[in-house]
């Protein structure tokens, strides 16, 4: 995956050295987002709000694309919502936050403390199937009013007792989409279709790979009657669940009543699904494309594309560079990449180039152009490339620095993806015994426990028994059931037939 930029790097600890921590090193010198004062919960700083409002401008496009229209629904349900649909509640009642008063009063020692009993106590989203089917029940009446396809973009609320920034927070960003449909074929291909749209956004504009397919029975959306997952394989070899979607059948429809006339005039339940992404996307980038320097963005989710760094050792020569600065930023702003303008800023901060360089660094801008007097005098610039090392510059006209910037653009997006790319393939391996299985997933080296593993193939005959037995074992669980064409053989685990091989991981 990526190698160290430099032998003395920004970050200490390295990620071969402390994973967890270096991850948590990154996040804060990237100035992504830090712990807030509310256990569990983060405060997402600017530039790492800035890739997420990357990321849901790109999404809302895509399913705008396909159909799809954003709406928005109630951050409260009342607790009797939840209760119509028993398996839901149950898969989330240990995470639930639930708001029980209303106003505050004083005591006697002026204390405030909660005053009002609600009527019914009220949870605080952790997701919406139920709220939004109330609505559902309202505007479906007919045939002629399906499909229903709609997204919202919120805010969930899941209480995390062992929280890590981005990757389980208790409160966390994301879109939900909901979607009602006439027949049951429409709703499957429904769940397939932003499958396929997750899997497409985040190989082309994160450039991560990932593996898709079906969820386990215990590994599914409470409730559901089939989850679809992408899982993508960070750099300690460990899984990422990067995005759902759910077929729900007629489970929540029976339990909101959304009922139509269908063509036949009869009265039947809709077809519902449910689907998501979260923040947890930027932990993902993180694990993913740092290294030991910091992020490494991929141009199309960053929020600055190329950082201009005026050199200006002598204020004489200030206003010439400047100039030269704003000349170069005026002529990438004409260029598109993606059929984009490119995101252009100028850091015209009075602070130590060296400071001002590695800052940028750590942000991990895709391109970094330095301009001194010396480079006037030949009318070019410094490039430098996140993907690589950091010390390695490369010189070029201005003129044609500017005609350029979109492929070397297009080059670093294509670099990440493929560097990701032949690490997943590197890391996952067909296995074919029981024995093989267990070696795959013990650490060889105490002194490094998580550098081992991977995705292994290997087939499964289907038990929830085998299943849980592997899990107590190695804290590994099937990720993905994958679709398509199988290969059918024997279980590693009992012997027994299988259809198909499934991806196993040690996970997030």
């Amino acid at each position: 995956m990526a190698t160290s930029t430099n032998t003395k790097s920004a970050l200490r600890p390295r990620r071969e050295e402390d994973f967890p921590e270096w991850y948590q090193q990154v996040i804060r010198a990237a100035e992504l987002a830090e712990p807030s004062e509310v256990r569990g919960c983060m405060v997402i700083r600017p530039w790492g709000y800035g890739v997420w409002e990357n990321m849901q401008r790109q999404l809302d496009a895509m399913f705008r694309a396909t159909g799809h229209r954003n709406a928005y629904f109630p951050l409260f349900i009342p607790l009797s919502y939840f209760e119509k649909e028993a398996e839901h509640v149950e898969g989330f009642a240990k995470e639930c936050a639930v708001v029980t008063h209303s106003r505050l009063e004083a005591d006697a020692d002026g204390k405030l403390k909660p005053a009002s009993a609600l009527t019914e106590p009220l949870v605080v989203r952790p997701t919406s199937e139920t709220i939004i089917g109330a609505s559902y029940a309202k505007w479906v009446q007919s045939y002629r009013d399906l499909p229903i396809l709609i997204n919202q973009w919120a805010n969930v609320v899941r209480w995390e007792m062992r929280p890590r920034l981005f990757l389980r927070t208790t409160e966390f960003l994301w879109q939900e989409g909901h979607t009602v449909h006439e027949t049951e074929a429409e709703a499957r291909a429904e769940a397939k279709l932003i499958l396929d749209l997750y899997e497409r956004f985040v190989r082309e504009h994160l450039a991560i790979p990932v593996f898709t397919g079906e969820k386990s029975e215990s590994e599914r959306f409470p409730g559901a009657v089939q989850t679809l997952s992408i899982e993508a394989m960070v750099q300690d070899r460990k899984a990422i669940q990067a995005g759902t979607s759910h077929f729900l059948g007629q489970n929540f429809a029976r339990a909101s009543g959304i009922q139509f006339q269908n063509r036949e005039g009869k009265q039947e339940f809709g077809w519902t699904t449910s689907w998501g992404m979260t923040t947890r996307l930027i932990g993902t980038l993180v694990m993913m494309h740092g290294d030991d320097d910091g992020i490494v963005l991929p141009p199309r989710i960053a929020p600055t594309q190329i950082v201009i760094l005026p050199i200006m050792p002598k204020e004489e020569t200030r206003a010439a560079v400047l100039e030269a600065c704003d000349k170069l930023a005026e002529g990438l702003g004409e260029a598109r990449y993606v059929d984009l303008p490119i995101a252009v800023e100028i850091d015209r901060r009075e602070i130590g180039g060296g400071v001002k360089n590695w800052e940028w660094i750590k942000k991990g801008v895709p391109l970094r152009i330095e301009i001194g007097p010396r480079d006037l005098e030949k009318r070019s610039v410094e490039i430098s490339r996140r993907d690589q090392p950091v010390k390695e510059k490369q010189p070029m006209q201005m003129k044609e620095f500017i005609v350029r910037a979109p492929e070397i653009l297009t080059s670093i997006q294509q670099n990440l993806y493929d560097r990701a790319k032949k690490f997943a393939d590197a890391n996952t391996r067909v296995i074919g015994s029981k024995d093989e299985f267990y070696d795959f997933f013990t650490p060889k080296n105490a002194a490094k426990p998580e550098i081992h593993g991977g995705f292994a193939l290997a087939h499964w005959n289907g038990s929830r028994e085998v299943e849980e037995q592997i899990k107590n074992d190695l804290k590994v669980t099937i990720r993905v059931i994958p679709l398509g064409d199988s290969e059918p053989g024997r279980c590693i685990f009992t012997g027994e037939a299988s259809q198909r091989r499934v991806v196993w991981a040690k996970s997030y």
